[in-house]
């Protein structure tokens, strides 16, 4: 059975960007590399939500774009199949991989995923996308990577809920001296 994976970094007051986008305050450095590398391996999939596919598919793709980055990482973003929730677009191109598909339910979507074997699925950004999984229960595990930095406003990581998500902590590491990560399970009962 899969699981579905948030990985996410937010300012210290839970924003996931600045009101414009903008995410040059993030504090990334080689331990966090080092997190997302062996993080990929374990990927079967990602979900976005339709902004973040839209960043995400605009970056990704152009190797103008990825020159320097880590190949690991890149061949993962490209070569993952993903899965887009939007009631807007019809479909999702993800240059030359084309391995982007679109769902206008996500929940169930995410439901008949998780039910399939396979290995983890994660959730980068799509705060929206969050909000909505995390209410109807198919997040596995939340790891948020708290970056030390107050916006005062920008775009939340959770909004429009309706409904309490109680969480465990299952583990907390540092990052660079900088950031640390808190990962979460959701509570059972």
């Amino acid at each position: 059975m899969r699981r579905v994976i948030v990985s996410n970094l937010v300012s210290l007051d839970g924003y996931l960007a600045a009101p414009d986008g903008d995410l040059s305050w993030f504090a990334v450095g080689p331990d966090f590399f080092a997190y997302v590398d062996r993080m990929m391996p374990t990927l079967g999939m990602l979900l976005f939500g339709r902004v973040t596919y839209e960043m995400m598919a605009g970056y990704w793709p152009n190797p103008e774009n990825t020159k320097g980055n880590d190949p690991l990482v890149t061949d993962a973003m490209n070569e993952l199949p993903k899965l887009v929730a939007s009631r807007t677009l019809k479909d999702a191109g993800w240059g030359r991989w084309d391995n982007a598909t679109v769902t206008a339910d996500p929940v169930k979507s995410v439901r008949e995923l998780k039910a399939q074997p396979g290995r983890d699925v994660a959730i980068y950004g799509s705060g929206g996308l969050v909000s909505t999984l995390a209410e109807a229960g198919l997040i596995d595990e939340y790891r948020i990577m708290m970056n030390p930095t107050i916006l005062g406003q920008g775009i939340p990581m959770f909004r429009g809920m309706q409904k309490r998500v109680p969480l465990q902590l299952v583990s907390s590491e540092v990052f660079d001296k900088k950031m640390v990560m808190l990962t979460y399970h959701p509570e059972k009962g």
